[in-house]
């Protein structure tokens, strides 16, 4: 186990490493790969990551607490049961990543590729998720209560069962996805039916 404490690190590769059990406290990271490195059950805390690279890392159990990944590539990545607690993800891709039991709490996931991430029955309420993409993306039984989908794009997208009431769903065409079964809102109804020409009012 190791343990890296307020250090700066800019451009440097720990592709393919084994990280695992470390803790990472205050750091930063600029442009840094990870790309296959072994981060099994590491914990993060109020670190910075820009640019860095996750590509196929194994992060199983990780824990992330009040730490930002922005514009990160986590394609392929292993995310089995890692928790992120108020973190801040904009703008990374997630693509192929396995999300199986993954805990988000909190924290703004604005402008992140979700593309059919499997996130049913998760609990995601009061998330930022300014124009996301969660196009295909199972959120069947998910939790989205009070979240910020403004923009998002859901074409495709599985919400049978879900629960969005309370959340922002400016722009969101409700034409691209299936609501049968969907909870929702007055409010949102209405926005729903004026996607479908309906004049409200």
């Amino acid at each position: 186990m190791f343990q890296y404490t307020k250090q700066d690190y800019d451009e440097i590769d720990f592709g393919g490493r084994d990280l695992r059990y470390g803790e990472l406290i205050g750091c930063t990271f600029m442009n840094c790969s990870f790309a296959n490195a072994e981060l099994d059950e590491i914990t993060v805390s109020h670190c910075r990551f820009i640019g860095c690279n996750f590509r196929g890392a194994s992060l199983n159990g990780s824990l992330h607490n009040e730490s930002a990944y922005e514009n990160c590539n986590f394609t392929s990545a292993n995310l089995f049961s890692a928790k992120f607690d108020t973190c801040k993800m904009t703008g990374s891709d997630f693509t192929n990543a396995t999300l199986d039991g993954i805990t988000m709490d909190n924290g703004d996931w604005s402008y992140t590729n979700l593309r059919n991430a499997k996130l049913a029955r998760q609990d995601l309420r009061e998330i930022r998720f300014v124009e996301t993409d969660f196009s295909g993306a199972v959120l069947e039984k998910a939790d989205l209560r009070k979240a910020d989908l403004t923009m998002a794009i859901l074409s495709g997208a599985r919400l049978a069962g879900a629960d969005i009431r309370g959340a922002s769903m400016e722009g969101i065409d409700f034409r691209t996805f299936a609501v049968t079964g969907l909870r929702m809102d007055q409010e949102q109804a209405a926005l729903l039916a004026v996607s479908h020409g309906a004049k409200v009012g």
